[in-house]
């Protein structure tokens, strides 16, 4: 039996009061995180205290009564108390990375808690944040869980794009992605490439991945690739080159097999105002 993709097989509704909770813990979030006078790595490091329980304290950080791992761990949740892999490429812009750094460990730390999990409180979040560390995120992007991306600065995410679980996003060289595109779980888009002889030389190569694209599951779009619009990226396939728009591409590498028989109708704009 084919079930279009979104179709409710229980219901999505919340009860009243926990979306209330959620809506205003989001709304708060956004406003702290866009007001000046606030530290914004404060501001995140008391989100993450409350989403796992904690009320959190810096002067008790000294505090010798309380357990030594206790306190580690309450450290932790202060951005500005760990390092995260990207600060040791050479290649960081150390400036802009700090600027985001609080707002990326919060994500990370949000989903590995216990609200991380509840999928419509999951999408606001990513979502809020995403609108602050991306160079854009379009209207109505969708992150699951576990994504992850490097900088995130040099990442632009258009309109209705949906990316899935535990899906990577390399983007040192940059990464433009489209308006509705789709990108599959543990896919791995990437924008730098090493050297074949020196692997201390790295070159920055920009990827795009254009309008209505979709990448699928497990597959992977090295540094320098252009999916064309409509271009589908088949499962576990090695982009290396350019797969054109309104084919399927798949393999290793990947290689155009077979046009698509038309638009995706959700994706194709003219059908979608011909629907409204």
């Amino acid at each position: 039996m084919a079930v279009r993709s979104g179709t409710p097989m229980s219901s999505r509704d919340l009860h009243p009061v926990a979306e209330s909770l959620f809506s205003r813990f989001v709304g708060e979030l956004r406003e702290k995180l866009d007001d000046p006078s606030l530290n914004r790595a404060e501001t995140c490091r008391d989100a993450i205290a409350a989403l796992y329980g904690v009320r959190f304290d810096a002067a008790a950080l000294e505090d010798e009564s309380i357990p030594l791992g206790v306190r580690a761990q309450w450290a932790t949740f202060d951005a500005r108390n760990i390092t995260l892999e990207p600060e040791y490429y050479a290649d960081v812009d150390a400036a802009r990375y700090a600027a985001v750094k609080p707002l990326i460990w919060l994500w990370i730390m949000f989903d590995r808690s216990p609200p991380g999990q509840n999928a419509w409180l999951g999408h606001e979040v990513r979502r809020a944040l995403a609108e602050r560390i991306f160079a854009r995120c379009g209207r109505n992007a969708k992150f699951w869980h576990f994504v992850e991306f490097t900088y995130g600065y040099n990442l632009s995410i258009g309109d209705d794009v949906v990316v899935h679980r535990y899906a990577f996003l390399d983007d040192r060289g940059g990464i433009e992605i489209g308006n509705r595109v789709s990108i599959s779980d543990y896919v791995n888009v990437y924008s730098h490439t090493h050297d074949i002889n020196d692997i201390r030389q790295v070159s920055l190569r920009k990827t795009v991945i254009e309008d209505h694209a979709r990448l699928t599951y497990h597959a992977t779009v090295l540094a320098g690739s252009h999916v064309g619009k409509d271009g589908m990226v088949g499962a576990m396939a090695l982009a290396t080159r350019p797969a054109p728009g309104m084919q399927v591409s798949v393999g290793i590498p990947a290689r155009p097999i077979r046009p698509k028989a038309r638009p995706c109708p959700y994706c194709d704009e003219e059908a979608r105002a011909r629907q409204s």
